[in-house]
C-alpha cells in the first residue's frame, strides 16, 4: 500500500517539470481552490503532470485528475487514489 501523499510541494515541482509553470508552492497553499488556468497549466500541462505521477508510482490515475480545475481538487483526487493504492 502506498503512504505517500502528494504535498502543494511536489506538486509545484511538478507544475515546473511537466508544464513549464513556476509556481511557489506557498502560493498554492494560500489559494488551493485557485483555477489551474489562472495559475498558468493549461489541459496538456495538466496531463504531463499526471503522466508523470502515473509513472511515479505506479498506478493509473481517473481520467477526472486531467479535468481537475484547481490544486485542491487535483491533490485530494490523486491522494484518495495513493491512499487506496489503486
Amino acid at each position: 500500500m502506498i503512504t505517500t501523499a502528494l504535498t502543494f510541494d511536489e506538486l509545484a515541482a511538478l507544475m515546473k517539470q511537466a508544464a513549464g509553470v513556476t509556481v511557489d508552492p506557498r502560493e498554492l497553499e494560500k489559494a488551493p481552490d485557485a483555477p489551474f488556468g489562472t495559475l498558468g497549466v493549461d489541459s496538456l500541462g495538466l496531463l504531463g503532470i499526471v503522466g508523470e505521477l502515473e509513472n511515479r508510482y505506479g498506478v493509473a490515475l481517473p481520467t477526472d485528475a486531467e479535468r481537475s480545475k484547481s490544486p485542491a481538487e487535483f491533490l485530494g483526487l490523486v491522494n484518495g487514489v495513493l491512499q487506496k493504492g489503486a
